[in-house]
């Protein structure tokens, strides 16, 4: 037994719970975004992880006006490429839901409205 080698598979596994990946993506959403619009909230994920594949649900709020397919195109790319990377997990869908648009004159106005 001293010296033979033992393979990696044969060590152990390594899981990564569903809320890890939710996490990592949830967070590549907000790079992806370069942050929250004022007054709006956080990136948020649920992810569904069967073997080394995990499907992704993003919900994100925007700044309008914006082009919204190019932001949610932006999005789904880093999750993707940081899921990946961090997790060593293929990502074959990332399905963004914009939830909320943030306009400049709505803060204005509820800036005044105290």
């Amino acid at each position: 037994m001293a010296g033979e080698r033992v393979t990696a598979a044969a060590r152990g596994a390594t899981t990564i719970a569903d809320r890890v990946v939710a996490k990592i993506a949830a967070q590549a959403a907000r790079e992806a975004l370069d942050g929250v619009p004022e007054g709006g909230a956080a990136p948020h994920a649920s992810v569904l992880v069967h073997h080394d594949v995990a499907r992704v649900r993003i919900g994100v709020e925007l700044d309008y006006p914006s082009d919204i397919g190019a932001r949610c195109g932006a999005v789904r790319r880093q999750v993707a490429e940081r899921v990946h990377a961090l997790a060593g997990m293929e990502v074959p869908e990332v399905a963004v839901r914009v939830e909320r648009l943030h306009s400049a004159q709505s803060r204005a106005a509820q800036g005044r409205i105290q």
